[in-house]
């Protein structure tokens, strides 16, 4: 059986599939060695996330997930008293989310790699730009989000880790070291471009690598092609299967 590497988070997560997406640029990585399990919730925050623990991550589960990318905080950091306030966890909330996640899920495994992903940097005026373009003369007269704000919800994403001894990527920060990062990595002031998916592909693929599930020491699952006795292929897949059930 192939390992399951989850990616549990919100629509930036949920997003990860669609053409150009982080998600979807590790199922090639790891095609036919692990299965990459896409559990992207759009608009839901760390207090919502965890209600579906039960559901997603069952404990007692005789299969359960190898790794599990967490990948909340966007939504979490929404401004109280702004447009998108319904969505706003207070910062010491998240933080204890995030942990009560962690805790299920190694409860579930006390293997299983954890990697905890801050929100990104919001684009203030991208997000301003976005709500015109939608909503118009309706549209919000501050951003529902800042990025100072995000960095406080990253910093604490990230001192969890810490205390955990879990991996973190510091997404709000690490998309900050690149000049005009707002329009080359944000498509709306807080969704990731083709761009900025590239840089959640790069940083995810390169802690799974350096911790234990690097693509390239994974066993495929079935034989390749150029290693099957095309005169007795039965007796290449009897060997697959001796060699799983050890």
């Amino acid at each position: 059986m192939r390992p399951q590497i989850v990616l549990f988070g919100d629509s930036i997560t949920q997003q990860s599939f669609s053409s150009g997406g982080w998600g979807a640029a590790l199922t090639d990585t790891y095609a036919r060695k692990a299965d990459i399990v896409l559990r992207g919730y759009g608009g839901y925050t760390s207090r919502l996330a965890l209600f579906l623990l039960q559901y997603l991550f069952p404990l007692g589960s005789k299969k359960p997930p190898a790794a599990t990318t967490v990948f909340f905080g966007a939504n979490d950091a929404a401004l109280a008293g702004r447009t998108s306030e319904r969505q706003h966890v207070p910062v010491e909330e998240y933080k204890d989310n995030l942990r009560r996640i962690v805790h299920h899920l190694k409860e579930c495994s006390s293997t299983m790699l954890v990697v905890l992903i801050t929100p990104p940097p919001v684009d203030e005026e991208g997000r301003m730009q976005y709500a015109k373009s939608v909503y118009g003369e309706k549209a919000m007269e501050e951003p529902e989000r800042t990025n100072e704000m995000s960095g406080v919800y990253a910093s604490q994403c990230v001192e969890l880790a810490r205390e955990l001894g879990l991996s973190s990527i510091n997404l709000w920060a690490k998309m900050q070291e690149t000049e005009g990062w707002q329009k080359k990595f944000l498509s709306d002031g807080l969704h990731l471009t083709a761009e900025g998916n590239a840089v959640v592909y790069r940083e995810v693929e390169r802690v799974l690598t350096e911790t234990w599930l690097p693509a390239s020491e994974l066993p495929y699952d079935f034989p390749h092609h150029s290693q099957i006795d095309w005169k007795n292929p039965e007796k290449s897949f009897q060997q697959q299967q001796c060699s799983s059930s050890i």
